[in-house]
C-alpha cells in the first residue's frame, strides 16, 4: 500500500477519467459467517467462499490507524504485520487461530518474511533510533533509523529484537530470497519517492539494497549491494520499486518499480539483472507481481490512487487500477515481456469503498493457475488465469463498505492461500480465515508447506509435502 501518511505517501494520484465519479449499486446478502469471529450482522456478498474463522486485531495493534498489512507463515503459524508492530498467530485449527504473542514496534508499513527463527520487519516511517519505542522523528532529520529489523521467533510466545539494518529510504516492502549456501538469507529491500528535503533518500533513487543474514550470527546482517535498477533512468514516475517476487527455484524475479515492470535475473541473488522493462499508459502504480507456476506468465498490478481511492467504480474503467498479465517469452538475456490482458474486479463498488488490486498468491493446484487476491474494500477475489488472454473470477468474498457515508481506508490488504486455506489481513477487522468450496480447487488441499513467504515464490512441485 501506498497510502497518502508519511514520507511515502506520494501515490496518491488523480484519478483518470472520473473515476470517483458514479457509483454502481452493491448488492449483497446478509449472511452469518461460521466460525471463530462471525460476521453476523455484517452485509456480506459470498460466492465459492465461506468464512470459517477469524480473530479481531489485537491490542495494542488496535488503534485507529494502526493497519493490518502483510503476512507470512511458518508451520502452523501466521505473522501479521502491523504499522505499529507485529503478531504471532496459531492457526493449527483454522477454523479457531489463537493469538500467541504481540510485539509494538512501530515503523510504518510492517511488512514480514520468516526465515525459520528468524522474522524480518520493514521499517520505512523515520524512528529517532532503531529500539523498539523509538519515537518517529521527521523525514529531514539525518539520524533517523529506517530499514530491517530483525526478531528472533524461536519462541513465538517471546519473541526477541535482535537487530537492525538502516538501509537508504527505508523499506516499504522486503523480499526473501536464499543466498544458495543454506548458511544465510538474502533480504531485497524496496523504498521509493525521494526527495531532496530528505537526507538519507535523495534523488536518483534507481536501487534496490540487498541485505544478506548469517543464520548463525544475525546480529551481523549487513547491506551487501545496491544494485542499479535503471542506470538508463526509468520512467517519469519510476523513482524506486514497490515491490519484488522472486522465483529462487526459477532463477528470476519480478520486480513492481512505480513506473516500470521489471524481469530480473537473479541467478546470483546477490547480483540481480533486469533481462526485460516493461511500461503500461493504464497503469498509474506498479505494486506487485505473481509469476504462474510454470513461469509463462506474470501477473503485475496497479495501485492506482495507492490503496485509499475507490477506483473499482464503474467511471474508474476496467483497465485502471487493476491486474495486467503479460507472458515470457525467450531465455536469459533473450526474454521479453508480451501484455495478454487486463483482471478488474467484476463487481463496481461504492465511492465510500477504497479498493484496487492488491497482494495476492497462487492456489497450488498442479496444471491450473488459479489466483487468490486482495481488493481492500473490495473484499477477496479468486481468479482463473489458466487463459492469460481471459481471467475470470470464480469466487469471492465482499463485506460490503466499513462506512457507507464516508471513505475511510479499510478491508483485506493481503489474501494469501496456505495449507488448505486463505488468510486474509483486514486492515481494520483483523484476520479472516476462508475455504474455498470450488471443487477445482480440491487437489491444492494436498499441499502442505512448512513456510510461506508470499514474495518468495515457490514452485508446486518443491512448495511442500502430501499430509
Amino acid at each position: 500500500m501506498a497510502e497518502g501518511t508519511g514520507r511515502r505517501g506520494g501515490a496518491g494520484r488523480a484519478l483518470p477519467r472520473g473515476a470517483a465519479g458514479a457509483v454502481a449499486a452493491l448488492l449483497v446478502a446478509t449472511t452469518a459467517a461460521p466460525g471463530g469471529g462471525a460476521t453476523s450482522g455484517e452485509d456480506v456478498s459470498a460466492d465459492g467462499v465461506v468464512r470459517v474463522g477469524g480473530l479481531p486485531r489485537p491490542a495494542p495493534l488496535d488503534r485507529d490507524g494502526a493497519h493490518n498489512t502483510d503476512l507470512a507463515f511458518t508451520g502452523d503459524h501466521a505473522i501479521g504485520g502491523n504499522y505499529d508492530g507485529f503478531a504471532v498467530y496459531d492457526i493449527s485449527d483454522p477454523e479457531d487461530p489463537r493469538l500467541v504473542s504481540t510485539v509494538v514496534c512501530p515503523g510504518g508499513q510492517g511488512d514480514v518474511s520468516v526465515s525459520g527463527d528468524l522474522l524480518y520487519f520493514s521499517v520505512d516511517y523515520p524512528r529517532a533510533g532503531e529500539e523498539c519505542g523509538a519515537p518517529s522523528v521527521p523525514v529531514s532529520d539525518p539520524d533517523g533509523f529506517e530499514g530491517i529489523r530483525i526478531f528472533d521467533i524461536s519462541d513465538k510466545a517471546n519473541p526477541q529484537y535482535v537487530a537492525a539494518v538502516r538501509t537508504d529510504c527505508g523499506s516499504h516492502t522486503n523480499t526473501l530470497v536464499p543466498s544458495g549456501d543454506g548458511e544465510s538469507d538474502l533480504v531485497y529491500v524496496s523504498s521509493y519517492s525521494p526527495s531532496e528535503e530528505f537526507p538519507n533518500c535523495r534523488p536518483p533513487h534507481d536501487k534496490i539494497s540487498i541485505i544478506e543474514v548469517p543464520h548463525d550470527d544475525p546480529a551481523s546482517a549487513a547491506v551487501v549491494n545496491e544494485p542499479v535498477l535503471f542506470p538508463d533512468g526509468g520512467s517519469e514516475s519510476t523513482t524506486g520499486c514497490h515491490d519484488i517476487t522472486a522465483y529462487p527455484e526459477r532463477g528470476i524475479a519480478a520486480a513492481a518499480c512505480l513506473g516500470d515492470g521489471l524481469l530480473l535475473d537473479i541467478s546470483d541473488p546477490v547480483a540481480p539483472r533486469v533481462l526485460d522493462r516493461v511500461r503500461n499508459p493504464d497503469f498509474a502504480f506498479w505494486h506487485s507481481a505473481t509469476f504462474t507456476n510454470d513461469a509463462r506468465n506474470v501477473l503485475f498490478t496497479d495501485e492506482l490512487g495507492g490503496g485509499s481511492a475507490a477506483v473499482c467504480t464503474e467511471e474508474a474503467g476496467p483497465e485502471h487500477g487493476a491486474n495486467a498479465i503479460y507472458s515470457l517469452h525467450g531465455s536469459g538475456d533473450q526474454s521479453e515481456l508480451e501484455f495478454r490482458s487486463y483482471y478488474k474486479l467484476p463487481r463496481h463498488q461504492t465511492e465510500t469503498e477504497n479498493c484496487v488490486a492488491h497482494n495476492g498468491s497462487l492456489i497450488p493446484v498442479p496444471g491450473q493457475d488459479f489466483f487468490v487476491q486482495s481488493w481492500y474494500q473490495g473484499g477477496v477475489s479468486v481468479i482463473d488465469l489458466t487463459d492469460p488472454d481471459a481471467p475470470r473470477e470464480i469466487g469471492h468474498f465482499d463485506r460490503g463498505p466499513w462506512d457507507p457515508q464516508a471513505l475511510r481506508v479499510a478491508g483485506s490488504w493481503s489474501a494469501y492461500y496456505y495449507n488448505g486455506h486463505v488468510y486474509s489481513s483486514d486492515i481494520r477487522h483483523g484476520i479472516d480465515v476462508l475455504r474455498l468450496t470450488d471443487p477445482r480447487l480440491k487437489a491444492a488441499e494436498g499441499m502442505v508447506s512448512d513456510e510461506f513467504n508470499p514474495q518468495s515464490q515457490p514452485s508446486f512441485s518443491g512448495q511442500g509435502h502430501h499430509p
